[in-house]
C-alpha cells in the first residue's frame, strides 16, 4: 500500500514506534535480500519483510509490530500480499510486553497460532531515563556505579566515532573472546549509514588518550533508545571502559529526548533463576546479563510470536531445519 499524501499520519504512527519498524530499518535489509512491504489504515501501521525462497516461495516476517490501536485493519492486506508472494508463513513478534492488556488472538483474528520461540529476544532489561542523572546511578548495583567513577578517574573518556570499521575489528575481538557470531563489516556500515544521518544512530568510543578501548552503537526513535552492538578491547578492561561508555550512551539518550533505553537481550529465564546464575554461569547471553543487570532498570518479557501457515508441507520441513540448527 502506499503511502504517499499521508505522510502526517505515517510520523504518528511510527514517532515511537519501535526501531524494526522504522522504514530506515526495511532499507537496511534490503541489502542482505530482504524486502519491505508496507499495510497501513486510519488506525494502524505495519511492515512486513519478505524473503525470496527458491521456485517463487517467501516467507514474511513482521517484527515489533504491527503499530497502532486496529491491528486487525491491516491484517487483510498483509495476508493478500502474503498470498500474492507465496510466503510459506507469516511470522508476527508484537511490540508488547507480558503481561499485555492487548488480546493478540482478537487484533490478528483467526488463523495464526501461538509460537514461543522468537527471532528477536524474549527478555530484556529497560531503564526509564525520566529520572535525573543522580537517581539513574543511585539505582544502579554498587559495583556498577564504583567500575563507572573508576574509569573516568583513571582518564578514559568517551566521544562519538564514525569509524565503523575500528569497531568492526574490535567486535571480532569481542567475538572470539567472548564465543558469539557477529555480522560483517558491511551489515554495520551499512545500518550506520542509513540510521545516522537523521540522528537515530551514534558510534561512541571509550578511549584511553586516543587508544580505543570499547564502542557502542546506539539507536534512537522518538522517545526510546535501543543498545543493540557493543565492542571490547582485551587492553585495559581492567579500567572498566564499557561501565562508563554505557552510561554516557544512556546519557546520550536522555539529552536527545529517550525516556527509554532498552538494553536488549538477556537469557529468557525468570528473575529468581536469572540471579540464582548469573555468576556461574557464560554460555549464551548469561555473560552480557552480569554486565546488564548493574545499570538497573525493570526485566521484562516480550510477547511470543504468532505465525499464520500457508503452505504446511513447505512450512514442517522449515521447523526441522529450525529445530537442527538449534541442536548443532
Amino acid at each position: 500500500m502506499s503511502l504517499a499524501g499521508n505522510g502526517e499520519q505515517m510520523a504518528r504512527f511510527l514517532e515511537d514506534a519501535h526501531l524494526l519498524q522504522q522504514p530506515e530499518w526495511a532499507q537496511f535489509k534490503s541489502y542482505f535480500g530482504w524486502q519491505g512491504f508496507t499495510a497501513q489504515s486510519q488506525t494502524a501501521y505495519a511492515q512486513v519483510l519478505f524473503r525470496s525462497l527458491p521456485m517463487g516461495y517467501s516467507i514474511a516476517y513482521l517484527p515489533k509490530g504491527p503499530v497502532g490501536s486496529d491491528w486487525g485493519s491491516v491484517v487483510d492486506q498483509i495476508d493478500l500480499e502474503c498470498r500474492r508472494r507465496k510466503a510459506v508463513f507469516l511470522q508476527v513478534e508484537p511490540d508488547a510486553y507480558l503481561p499485555s492488556d492487548t488480546d493478540i488472538y482478537a487484533q490478528f483474528g483467526n488463523g495464526f497460532r501461538q509460537l514461543e520461540e522468537t527471532i528477536q529476544p524474549r527478555r530484556t532489561v529497560l531503564i526509564s531515563l525520566e529520572a535525573p542523572e543522580d537517581e539513574l546511578l543511585a539505582a544502579m548495583k554498587q559495583k556498577t556505579r564504583y567500575n563507572i567513577r573508576l574509569a573516568a578517574k583513571k582518564g578514559v573518556t568517551v566521544s562519538p566515532s564514525a569509524d565503523v570499521s575500528g569497531f568492526h575489528k574490535m567486535m571480532e575481538t569481542t567475538s572470539s573472546r567472548d564465543d558469539f557470531a557477529i555480522h560483517s563489516l558491511d551489515y554495520y556500515q551499512k545500518v550506520y549509514d542509513l540510521f545516522a544521518p537523521s540522528g537515530k544512530c551514534i558510534l561512541l568510543a571509550a578511549n584511553l588518550e586516543d587508544q580505543p578501548l570499547a564502542y557502542l552503537m546506539l539507536f534512537l526513535s522518538g522517545k526510546r533508545s535501543w543498545y543493540f552492538y557493543g565492542a571490547s578491547d582485551n587492553r585495559h578492561r581492567n579500567l572498566m571502559p564499557t561501565y562508563l561508555l554505557q552510561w554516557e550512551a544512556m546519557r546520550w539518550a536522555k539529552a536527545h529526548g529517550a525516556l527509554e533505553y532498552d538494553l536488549w537481550g538477556i537469557p529468557d529465564a525468570d528473575e529468581e533463576t536469572l540471579e540464582a546464575q548469573f555468576s556461574e554461569r557464560s554460555d549464551g547471553l548469561w555473560g552480557v546479563y552480569r554486565f546488564k543487570r548493574g545499570f538497573g532498570g525493570q526485566v521484562v518479557r516480550s510477547s511470543p510470536a504468532f505465525v499464520k501457515v500457508y503452505k504446511p508441507l513447505l512450512y514442517k520441513a522449515y521447523e526441522k531445519i529450525r529445530v537442527g540448527r538449534m541442536s548443532d
